[in-house]
């Protein structure tokens, strides 16, 4: 059993005895609180009105007897008016008395008490009667005897019943002191059986959890801190949570393991790399005072090949320049008496030639039984491994070097070669440089000794070598002038380097400015979306109810009016969203989100979209797919679907008659590949959308994919549009690691082409998207305006019959709060229409007031964006009142940006539209949670 199944089990015994002990203690103190309650209210109360009749009774006795004997007529009127109240009083008394009695006996005695005060009320009514009467009867005696008769069977039931009463009252009390009794031996009991049952269940689980823990503590005190090669691992025996820690060391240790053998690989390589540096340095050392090739020569074969672990060497040095270039052996290592190799070779002759020409380093490991043989004083053996390897100096050879090694060379042997080789060309041109100086030198001073020898017989050729003399002097100038514009441009050198610096540091500032700017413009462009969108909602719902047919107080000019205002303000809209789409692309802020998309219902998603659109033109509409294109399709299908939309929005604007054709085909990679990179898709589709409309000239194909961009300022006045249409299409194309081209003649139609690829890995960044399309692109993006307001509730539209037959909205009461009085006027006046009462609130607080009036309210329409108390702070504090849990909340708001209707359900909103309203969406929404 698991160490949580444990817990569990152990905690679930001990839960289960407190509730069965707390279930007792509520039953009985349920059982006590009936017997006071009895007790208080019921019994208590029934002797109180028994105790009440009984005042009221002989209050009516006394009055009875006062008007009979000693009252004047004025006292005698006060007194039977007391004893008429007295006697309603008591009959409403015996009325209620009688609904609340719930005993046999006690509804007896009540009744034989009613009997009895119905005899008794008929002898009162007699004595009264004779007492009013102008000429009383002598019989008045006999009455007041037969009265107080009745009267003493009447106290007499009364009381019996109040006794009745008061021994039920007892009972009770006795059976609540005894119940009291039980309920506290029952606790103790309990209470003493819980902690029994406790220390059982505690014992047991420690005990079992010990076994395994100890286990645990072995293993890691077995641990060999000091050799981590090979760490000890703890047996899995349970799949708890000790099972959990088990797992856990074991891959801790893997881990330890994987880190120790890794630390000794990177010592290894410290230690190779410093084998590398401390021959590379006595190398550079011996490179010091060497003024002659030769020695330079026979210094580096000496000292490289123990260096390298060869038997035998060979430097040769580059002699001569074009068709007389060679390269001739001036020094050689363990060589016979000819010397190790060939005395000298051509570019390109034999395989150190072709290595030459090649400039490349060759390891030879596969020996030739018939090559020249390394020779020691026992006899010959044949290497096993041979290094060729040019000297480079200003990407030309200047010498090569061939080692033979009786054993293979390592990995960190050649490693130390290339780095070696490195700084030898530099050297050999060095020492070639001071040897040519040297020669100069020497020829110079020659010339000079020479002259001296000849300065008695030839002055003017000593003159002449004087000036030769002078000239050679200028020349060490020269040399010396140049040494110091070397050193100049070094220091230029570095200068530039720090300017680099100071460059990039430049730039990566102007990025954070560049990033806190795109910020700045994704909150301008959020406001300003409020900013338009608020005031074309009330344009669109006026201008939509004007236009109702069913309202029969605007002609039909009128309503034709309403109508292009309408029309009007939804251009509009689509304007403001295609700004907005194309603003976020530029600024980074829109998203892509790759998913599964079904091609093959392609054709049937255009065919609904744009059938209508071609039969009112009277063109054709033929949609193609071919077989080979995938069912299965990985893109951002909103996205993929509006650059189709515009594309075929376009071709059908531009094409007056004739046909518009899709064609969805498999694109060819190579075909792609001359437009856009194709590196990461698991395959291309080729989408063609031919029109045989106006067509556009050369000259304007790269200008109608730029912002508000027509063919010309004549296309755009007689067809209309922003010209951003095709600019949102090349973006979002980009976006999707695609890319869109046009194919046109001016008059004869358009072709324009869709390459996208299926990405079912989508991009890592949207870095790759960018790096993809042939044109530096920034664009990330998040959810645009446009999809928000697309978005729309599930709703059940109600058909014309049911509307008719049951309006759902009439009689309800709507609360409109917004800021804005032309939004409040057009709700208002849209939803009177309906048959609704509307409430109007101006923000936050006023809304508040009116609910804690307590107004009976069907449903809010809640405006986000408000001074004081915003739209998000309300909706909480209305949540927060428990009587308001099920009142619909309606949010509405302008910003409409990614998340909003996330953050509007959590701050207690139960739906959510987007500005500008669609009266149809709204009252969809309001049927929904009205009729629920």
């Amino acid at each position: 059993m698991g160490f949580k199944r444990k817990q569990m089990l152990g905690f679930g015994l001990i839960l289960l005895f407190l509730a069965i002990l707390l279930s007792f203690m509520v039953f009985t103190l349920n059982n006590l609180k009936g017997s006071m309650t009895e007790i208080v209210e019921d019994r208590y109360y029934k002797v109180s009105a028994a105790m009440e009749i009984r005042q009221l009774f002989t209050q009516s006795d006394r009055e009875i007897l006062f008007a009979a004997n000693e009252a004047n007529k004025a006292e005698r009127a006060e007194s039977l008016k007391v004893i008429n109240e007295n006697h309603s009083l008591i009959e409403s008394q015996i009325a209620e008395l009688s609904g609340t009695l719930n005993k046999a006996k006690a509804r007896q005695l009540l009744k034989e008490f009613e009997t009895q005060y119905a005899t008794y009320s008929i002898t009162e009514a007699q004595i009264i009667q004779n007492i009013q009467s102008k000429n009383p009867t002598t019989d008045i005696s006999r009455l007041m005897d037969d009265q107080r008769d009745k009267r003493t069977k009447v106290i007499s039931t009364m009381g019996a019943f109040k006794n009745y009463q008061e021994s039920v009252m007892n009972d009770t009390l006795s059976n609540a002191k005894q119940t009291y009794e039980d309920m506290i031996n029952f606790t103790i009991f309990a209470v003493i059986l819980s902690i029994l049952v406790i220390s059982l269940t505690v014992a047991w689980m420690i005990r079992s959890t010990s076994k395994d823990l100890q286990s645990i503590t072995k293993v890691i005190n077995n641990i060999d801190f000091k050799n981590l090669s090979v760490v000890p691992r703890i047996p899995i025996r349970t799949n708890d949570e000790i099972g959990d820690i088990a797992r856990s060391f074991n891959e801790m240790a893997v881990s330890l393991e994987t880190y120790n053998r890794k630390e000794k690989e990177f010592t290894e390589k410290i230690s190779e790399r410093n084998w590398i540096q401390t021959r590379v340095a006595d190398i550079a050392t011996m490179y010091q005072r060497i003024v002659d090739v030769e020695v330079l020569a026979d210094r580096f074969i000496t000292r490289l090949a123990p260096m390298m672990g060869a038997s035998l060497g060979a430097f040769y040095i580059r002699r001569g320049e074009g068709e007389n270039m060679r390269f001739v052996k001036i020094s050689s290592f363990a060589g016979d008496g000819e010397g190790a190799g060939r005395r000298e070779f051509r570019m390109g002759e034999g395989l150190i030639g072709q290595c030459a020409l090649e400039r490349k380093i060759e390891f030879i490991e596969k020996i030739p039984e018939d090559f020249h043989l390394v020779t020691t004083g026992l006899g010959e053996v044949n290497p096993k491994s041979i290094v060729i390897a040019p000297v480079i100096f200003e990407d030309e050879v200047v010498a090569m070097v061939e080692l033979a090694s009786l054993e293979n060379y390592s990995k960190l042997q050649k490693h130390f070669l290339t780095q070696v080789l490195d700084t030898l060309g530099i050297t050999i041109n060095n020492v070639e440089g001071r040897m040519e100086i040297e020669r100069l030198l020497k020829e110079s001073q020659a010339q000079t000794e020479e002259l001296q020898a000849q300065s008695e017989e030839l002055q003017s050729q000593s003159e002449e070598m004087q000036a030769q003399s002078e000239e050679l002097q200028t020349q060490a100038e020269e040399l010396r002038m140049i040494n110091e514009q070397l050193e100049e441009r070094n220091r230029e050198t570095e200068d530039k380097s720090k300017e680099l610096q100071i460059a990039k540091l430049n730039l990566e500032k102007q990025a954070e400015e560049l990033k806190l700017s795109s910020k700045y413009k994704s909150e301008f462009m959020a406001n300003m979306s409020h900013e338009l969108r608020t005031p074309l909602n009330s344009i669109l719902i006026l201008s939509e109810m004007l236009s109702d047919t069913n309202d029969s107080k605007l002609n039909e000019e009128q309503k034709e009016f309403a109508r292009v205002i309408n029309s009007s303000g939804q251009d509009l809209l689509t304007l403001i969203n295609d700004i907005l789409d194309l603003s976020k692309v530029e600024v980074g802020k829109l998203e892509v989100v790759f998913e599964e998309m079904n091609m093959s219902e392609l054709p049937e998603l255009l065919h609904r979209n744009f059938d209508h659109v071609a039969k009112k033109k009277n063109i054709d509409f033929i949609v193609r797919k071919d077989k080979e294109v995938p069912d299965i399709f990985f893109t951002d299908e909103q996205r993929f679907q509006q650059i189709l939309k515009n594309l075929l929005s376009n071709a059908f604007k531009f094409t007056e008659k004739g046909s518009v054709s899709v064609q969805i085909k498999k694109a060819d990679e190579e075909k792609v590949a001359q437009w856009i990179q194709t590196k990461g898709a698991s395959n291309w589709v080729e989408i063609n959308v031919k029109d045989t409309g106006i067509g556009i000239s050369k000259e304007k194909q790269k200008l109608i994919f730029e912002a508000f961009q027509q063919g010309d300022g004549a296309t755009m006045r007689k067809y209309g549009g922003t010209g951003l249409g095709l600019s949102i299409c090349r973006e979002f194309a980009k976006l999707l690691g695609g890319w869109v081209i046009v194919d046109s003649q001016e008059g004869e139609g358009s072709t324009f082409t869709f390459f996208i690829p299926s990405m079912p890995e989508g991009f890592k960044n949207m870095g790759e998207a960018i790096a993809a399309s042939p044109e530096v692109a920034a664009a990330s993006h998040e959810g645009a305006p446009a999809s928000v307001v697309d978005e729309k509730p599930d709703v059940v539209i109600l058909d014309d019959d049911s509307q008719e037959n049951a309006n759902p909205f009439r009689g309800k009461s709507v609360l409109v709060v917004d800021d804005d009085r032309r939004n409040i006027f057009a709700l208002t006046n849209a939803l009177k229409n309906e048959g609704m009462e509307i409430l109007t609130a101006e923000n936050g607080y006023e809304c508040l007031e009116i609910l804690e009036k307590g107004k009976s309210i069907d449903a809010i329409l809640m405006d986000i964006m408000m001074p004081g108390m915003d739209g998000y702070e309300t909706m909480t504090r209305i949540r927060e009142q428990n009587e308001f849990d099920n009142l619909p909340i309606i949010a509405l708001t302008a910003k409409a940006m990614k998340g909003d209707r996330e953050k509007c359900i959590r701050a207690g909103a139960s739906d959510y539209v987007s500005k500008p309203l669609k009266l149809e969406q709204l009252l969809s929404v309001l049927r929904v949670w009205l009729t629920n």
